[in-house]
C-alpha cells in the first residue's frame, strides 16, 4: 500500500509517518496492513511531487493546514484552498482512494466556536470531502479532533499541553486563569492507532451531539474512541508531582491508558538535557553501599544494595515488609530463619542465573557476598517505601 501523507512535518504527520515507516520497514509487525510507500508532502515539497503521489496514493491523510495564520483570510486558503487542489489533482487521475481529513471540534461552529474563522474554514474543508466522495464514490473519512498532545508537539504554539509541559520542564512560568475549564485530550498515540486502522477499513464513526461526540456505526464523521476530560488544574497539577520525581522518587499513579501516563511521556519528551539524568543518593559504608532508586506509594521501592567481597548484609527481620533480593552480579548466598526456629533453608545466587528470593516475613535473613574479589550487586524490591518512623526492622542474626 502506498500512503500519501500532507502536512506529513507537522505535529500529526511527523509521529504517523514514523509509524507507517516501522510497519513499511518492518519494525512494527502487529499491524495488518502493508505498507510499500510513505509519500510526505509539506510545505517545504516541491509542489511537482503533489502530482504524481496523488496518482499513485491508494489512501490519503489530508493533515495540511492552517491554525496560526498571519493574517485571518490565510485560514480558508490553507485549510479550503489546498483541500480542493488535493481532491482535484486525485481527480485529474482518476484517483477514488480512500482520504482522511484531519479537521477540527472547531468547525461545529458552537458555543464559543461560533464565531472562529479556523472553524469556518474547517467546515467548508469538511462539505468539499463529503461533495467529493458523492461526485467520485470516494471514501471520505473526516475526523473532528479535540485537543491534541504527546511528543513533538510545538510549545508555546497552540497546544496547551505542549506550552505547559515545555514551559514546566525548562524552569518558565506559566499562566492559568481558570483551573476549573475542562478540555478534551486526544493523545497523539491513539490517534496514530486510529489512522492505522482505518487502512484496514476499521475505522470508528460517530455523530455530534453539540460539541460531544457520539460513537455511532453508521455515523456521517469519524473520530478516535479514547479520549480523556480533563481540567487545566489537573493537566498542572500532575506535572507538578512529575517535575518532583527525581526528589522524592516517587512514581506517579500511571494506570494502563490513563491520562496520566500519557501525559508523563509526553512531559518527558520535553526534558531539557540537564534534567534528562539526575543523581540518587548512595549510602556507602566499608561494607559497600545501598542506593535507593525509585518509590511507589502503592508498589513500596525498588533499591540497589553493592556487598563488597566477603561482606554479609542483612541479619534482620520483618512483620509485615516483605522484600524480592535479586541477584544481577557476583555470586552470594541468601539464608533465611523463621523466628523460634534453628531451621535455616539458603539459595546460593548469581548474576549468571537471575532469579527472584522472596525474604519472608517472620524471618530473620542476610545475604553474603560468597566472592573474595567481586562486589555483588542485587537489586531489592519492598513492598513498602521505608518509613524511618515505623521501620518495621529488626535486628536478628541468622545463624
Amino acid at each position: 500500500m502506498k500512503i500519501l501523507i500532507t502536512g506529513a512535518h507537522g505535529f500529526v504527520g511527523k509521529n504517523l509517518c514514523a509509524q507507517l515507516n516501522n510497519i513499511k520497514d518492518g519494525k512494527a509487525r502487529n499491524y495488518p496492513v502493508t505498507v510499500s510507500q510513505v509519500m510526505e508532502y509539506d510545505l517545504d515539497t516541491d509542489p511537482a511531487l503533489l502530482d504524481d503521489f496523488c496518482a499513485q496514493a491508494d489512501f490519503v491523510f489530508n493533515l495540511a493546514g492552517v491554525n496560526r495564520p498571519k493574517d485571518q483570510s490565510e485560514f480558508m486558503q490553507g485549510n479550503f484552498g489546498f483541500a480542493s487542489t488535493l481532491l482535484d489533482t486525485l481527480k485529474k487521475h482518476g484517483n477514488t482512494c480512500p482520504v482522511m481529513l484531519s479537521s477540527s471540534i472547531q468547525a461545529t461552529l458552537i458555543g464559543r466556536y461560533g464565531t472562529s474563522d479556523y472553524g469556518k474554514s474547517k467546515l467548508a474543508g469538511e462539505e468539499l470531502f463529503f461533495d467529493y466522495a458523492q461526485e467520485t464514490g470516494a471514501k471520505v473519512l473526516v475526523y473532528r479532533f479535540p485537543n491534541l498532545f504527546g511528543k513533538w508537539c510545538r510549545p508555546n504554539y497552540n497546544s496547551v499541553v505542549a506550552t505547559f509541559c515545555h514551559n514546566i520542564a525548562h524552569d518558565l512560568p506559566i499562566q492559568v486563569n481558570d483551573p476549573s475549564v475542562q478540555l478534551e485530550m486526544l493523545y497523539i498515540d491513539d490517534l496514530v492507532e486510529e489512522m492505522i486502522a482505518a487502512l484496514s477499513g476499521k475505522e470508528h464513526h460517530c455523530e455530534f451531539d453539540g460539541v460531544e461526540t457520539v460513537l455511532k456505526e453508521e455515523g456521517r464523521y469519524c473520530a478516535v474512541p479514547v479520549t480523556h476530560h480533563v481540567t487545566l488544574g489537573e493537566i498542572v497539577g500532575l506535572l507538578h508531582q512529575f517535575t518532583e520525581q527525581p526528589q522524592n522518587l516517587i512514581i506517579p499513579e500511571i494506570p494502563a491508558n490513563s491520562f496520566a501516563k500519557k501525559l508523563y511521556s509526553t512531559y518527558l519528551s520535553y526534558l531539557p538535557k540537564e534534567k534528562v539524568s539526575f543523581p540518587l543518593k548512595m549510602n556507602v559504608d566499608d561494607r559497600g553501599s545501598f542506593t535507593e532508586m525509585l518509590r511507589s506509594e502503592k508498589c513500596g521501592q525498588v533499591s540497589i544494595n553493592i556487598s563488597k567481597p566477603g561482606v554479609t548484609k542483612g541479619q534482620h527481620w520483618h512483620n509485615t515488609k516483605w522484600e524480592f533480593f535479586i541477584v544481577v552480579s557476583g555470586h552470594g548466598l541468601i539464608q533465611q530463619r523463621k523466628l523460634g526456629t534453628d531451621e535455616v533453608i539458603e539459595f546460593e545466587v548469581s548474576g549468571e542465573k537471575i532469579e527472584a528470593v522472596h525474604m519472608l516475613p517472620g524471618y530473620t535473613h542476610n545475604i553474603i557476598n560468597l566472592s573474595e574479589t567481586e562486589n555483588l550487586v542485587t537489586v531489592m524490591w519492598a513492598n513498602e517505601i521505608f518509613d524511618p518512623t515505623h521501620p518495621d526492622t529488626f535486628f536478628e542474626p541468622v545463624k
